[in-house]
């Protein structure tokens, strides 16, 4: 917990910092990537540098630990951090890499904020920071012993399967034949790829399955970039990875897991690619005979569109107690429902456990929805793909 002397400062200053934070940010990375290229070149997404996402998620972040330091003086935001480790483990990124950021980013809040950052300021803020830090690192730490250290492992693509027009499948078996770790359904891995430029730019995509005990299985939607970097990987993926390819995985990440035995009730909403982690949940749940009611519910543009699609429903179908509900904004079929996802009129069994997983304003609404009808928020869990913006947004 935060000093007492710094607790006050914090408090104090936790408006004007919190109002500069945009900008100390964004002072942040111009000024670290100019140091390190290496980083912005090979760590860090360009395609979420570009649109500013990241900037965003890491003001939200730190006015959000902050806040959580003096509101909550006895306890620590442990599912913000989880989700920013397992994040920080499939980058593989190292405790040397915080004491560059502390220097780049105190470097930032000094020049944005001037002489209003006093050597108490200074301090207050340094123990905020550490106190995060210490508290990633040591659980990074753990991720990295539970899974071996952090090493990127060469998969070869035995499998290449078209979902959608923008959704492809990829599975892949790992090139030294060694054994595969067991993931917990909801995962994402890392991929990383060497682009035409000469960068090797990560991103994760959830296993969307487990199609046999060896191989590892991700479904791509590519993003449609109009020449910006935030398409760079999935284009090259859809473009240019075939059968026989080989990719850089790392080990399987990820804090939205199944966490329910078998006579709790499920919620899985979904919408557009957020459809992948979901049915790896719906398979695991057929496989282990789930007996309690799961309900479903995925929202897409058209049945054209719903990736995975086949899968969805067939596990769906497998559970003893379930129903799948869907809405597409046009081609709704019969049986379905036309426009976006509306929870008025699907059953939610008492003691609900909810996962969703899709844009951030299908979730917001999701949540809302399932609030209203009696779930408790801290049964409601969700993934974010890309920075976590919901989060800088509970943060404003």
């Amino acid at each position: 917990m935060l000093s007492e002397q710094s607790a006050v400062t914090v408090r104090a200053t936790l408006p004007a910092v919190g109002a500069a934070l945009g900008t100390i940010t964004e002072r942040f990375y111009a000024g670290l990537f100019e140091a390190h290229p290496e980083l912005l070149r090979d760590l860090f997404n360009r395609g979420n540098q570009a649109a500013g996402t990241q900037r965003q998620a890491l003001a939200g972040s730190v006015a959000a630990f902050a806040t959580h330091l003096l509101d909550h003086p006895e306890q620590r935001p442990d599912a913000m951090l989880q989700r920013i480790a397992h994040k920080h483990a499939s980058l593989g990124v190292t405790p040397e890499q915080y004491a560059i950021v502390h220097q780049h980013l105190f470097a930032a809040i000094a020049e944005v904020l001037g002489d209003a950052v006093t050597p108490e300021v200074a301090a207050a803020w340094d123990e905020v920071y550490w106190l995060m830090a210490n508290a990633l690192i040591a659980v990074e730490k753990r991720l990295y012993e539970e899974r071996g250290g952090h090493a990127w492992r060469h998969w070869e693509v035995v499998e290449r399967v078209t979902e959608t027009a923008d959704v492809a499948t990829f599975r892949l078996r790992p090139v030294d034949g060694g054994p595969v770790r067991d993931f917990l359904p909801g995962q994402y891995v890392s991929v990383r790829v060497a682009l035409a430029d000469g960068a090797r730019q990560i991103r994760q995509y959830s296993l969307s399955g487990a199609p046999a005990p060896a191989l590892r299985q991700i479904s791509v939607k590519r993003v449609h970039d109009d020449g910006e970097p935030d398409g760079e990987v999935s284009n090259h993926l859809h473009a240019r990875v075939r059968v026989g390819d080989v990719l850089e995985l790392s080990e399987p990440h990820g804090d939205l897991v199944l966490d329910a035995g078998p006579d709790t009730p499920l919620l899985l909403a979904s919408a557009g690619i957020g459809v992948t982690p979901m049915v790896a949940m719906l398979a695991h749940l057929a496989d282990s005979g789930h007996r309690a009611p799961v309900t479903v519910v995925h929202g897409d543009r058209s049945p054209a569109d719903h990736a995975l699609r086949t899968d969805h429903e067939t596990y769906t179908a497998k559970l003893p107690d379930s129903a799948l509900h869907l809405w597409y904004e046009q081609d709704a079929p019969t049986g379905t429902r036309t426009g976006l996802v509306d929870l008025a009129h699907v059953p939610v069994a008492s003691g609900t456990r909810a996962y969703l997983c899709g844009p951030l304003p299908f979730m917001r609404s999701v949540r809302a929805q399932l609030i209203a009808r009696g779930v408790a928020p801290a049964d409601i869990h969700y993934e974010v793909f890309g920075p976590d913006l919901w989060l800088a947004g509970e943060a404003r």
